[in-house]
């Protein structure tokens, strides 16, 4: 019977790793990529114009017109910078010359239609694709230079939820936590499985669980993470109010710690602790040209 249900145990594991990708390993997939094709990042750098409390990134093509308005009483050397980052898909030119800085305690909000950009822009930060042009750095330096030591500082969590149907809520955050290096007893999964709103719900298969359950399981792995920056794609996809409400108080406490957001939603978020920047991107308009987006 314990033979059974190791090579249960191994199988579910097998099964997870290949649904919950390792951010490293696919990372050097593509660094090696982008690397070999990669045009001079730096070529019209953007200077930052200071005052006394502000710090303005402003990008301007014919294409899209990015701002970015950042408001800070810190010293905090910049985390996570983003120079003249430009996207193309096909023929299509989502963005270009996009430029931002983010701080501690700073949360990240982009909002445009569908088609315009949103996910892939949060794939590039991931490095999960190749940017057309420009570049992302964390901390300073290059991400695609990083490998391994970025991707143990950011949580993604992407459309979809990566959840094992036949596994339990308890079972795929433990797993989760394992494929990350995040060592979690049970204990600690349970409880923070109750702080996203499945106690009692702990032990049923995925497959059980409403859509919106199924992505408060996903949510549970913020709490478990330990990582400086959350990268979340339609985070509020599913949810009810009540469960829009817990994540604005996760990321909250997250801003209050120290630690940093990036949000792609339809919806504006309520949240009142840390600095709140948003980013809109546009569509190309019919003629080729496009709508400018807006930073503030």
């Amino acid at each position: 019977m314990s033979t059974q249900k190791s090579a249960l145990e191994q199988f579910a594991f097998a099964n997870f790793r290949d649904s919950f990708a390792n951010f490293a390993v696919m990372q050097v997939s593509l660094t090696q990529r982008a690397q070999s094709g990669r045009k001079d990042p730096q070529r019209n750098t953007l200077k930052p114009a200071n005052c006394a409390s502000t710090r303005d990134r402003v990008a301007m093509t014919s294409s899209l017109s990015v701002g970015y308005h950042l408001i800070s009483g810190h010293a905090f050397d910049s985390m996570l910078e983003i120079t003249n980052l430009a996207c193309v898909r096909g023929a299509r030119r989502l963005f270009s010359e996009l430029s931002l800085t983010l701080l501690p305690g700073t949360l990240l909000q982009i909002t445009g239609p569908n088609g315009s950009g949103k996910t892939s822009l949060l794939r590039i930060i991931c490095g999960l694709t190749a940017a057309e042009e420009g570049e992302v750095k964390w901390q300073g330096t290059n991400i695609n230079s990083l490998g391994e030591d970025y991707s143990q500082n950011f949580t993604y969590i992407g459309h979809r939820n990566g959840v094992k149907e036949e596994l339990t809520s308890l079972e795929n955050l433990r797993l989760a936590a394992g494929v990350n290096g995040i060592e979690l007893s049970k204990a600690s999964a349970v409880e923070a499985l109750a702080e996203v709103g499945l106690a009692g719900r702990e032990d049923l298969p995925a497959r059980f669980l409403s859509e919106g359950q199924r992505r408060r399981s996903a949510l549970a792995r913020l709490i478990i993470s330990g990582r400086t920056l959350w990268v979340l794609d339609e985070v509020l996809a599913s949810l009810d109010t009540a469960a829009v409400n817990l994540v604005e108080r996760l990321i909250e406490r997250h801003l209050s710690n120290g630690g940093m957001a990036i949000v792609t939603t339809h919806q504006m978020l309520g949240i009142s602790a840390g600095s709140v920047q948003r980013l809109e991107l546009a569509t190309a308009a019919r003629n080729g040209s496009t709508t400018p987006g807006s930073c503030s």
